[in-house]
């Protein structure tokens, strides 16, 4: 008898946007998108951005911002800790990882551990100004910046990408277990500015 495939269910299935005709925020999810946490082994850390440079050509950042390069990201999120996400990249994503910097750093996959939503739309801003208590305006938080907060007392991780035009654009990890919790949260916040989900 041939074993039964399990299918991940996302933690934002069946959780609706209040539209209204509106579309101050776009909420998307990001399924797929592979996961881990990245700690520096004691007096490893310059030996593992040299390693990060050479293998993903990414500049490792030492402070709260996200560095891109070729669909791999890492995003400071405190002392030589960081997010790292990978476009489709799964669980395959942290055994990948471990291949190339495992003797430098300590690696968790996050990939089932957290949930991802990339939020966009004129009024976002408005809308998380409610939710955090970081400052998002375009001068204080700009592409590429990251901070690790909390939204309606839930702890999330977010950050700012790169746009083409001036809408801004942000994704933000919560832990897959308060992915409900927040989605509710964001959406009474985003209420009136009107709330789309898009896949």
């Amino acid at each position: 008898m041939a074993k039964e495939a399990f299918i991940p269910r996302s933690p934002f299935m069946g959780l609706e946007g209040v539209s209204g005709g509106a579309r101050g925020v776009v909420a998307t999810d990001r399924g797929g998108l592979g996961l881990a946490t990245v700690m520096a082994r004691r007096g490893r850390v310059e030996l593992l951005a040299r390693r990060i440079r050479e293998t993903y050509s990414i500049e490792l950042p030492r402070t709260n911002c996200r560095k891109e390069a070729h669909g791999i990201a890492f995003a400071g999120t405190g002392p030589e800790t960081w997010l790292a996400t990978c476009e489709q990249g799964n669980n395959d994503f942290a055994a990948s990882l471990h291949a190339q910097i495992g003797t430098l750093a300590s690696i968790s996959d996050q990939t089932d551990g957290y949930a991802v939503l990339r939020l966009s739309g004129p009024q976002v801003r408005n809308a998380l100004s409610k939710l955090i208590p970081v400052d998002v305006h375009p001068t204080a938080f700009r592409p590429g910046d990251a901070a690790s907060t909390v939204a309606a007392h839930i702890g999330v991780t977010f950050w700012r990408l790169d746009s083409a035009d001036d809408m801004p654009i942000f994704e933000i990890a919560v832990f897959r277990s308060l992915a409900a919790s927040f989605w509710h949260a964001l959406a009474e916040s985003a209420a009136e500015f009107g709330f789309i989900v898009t896949n």
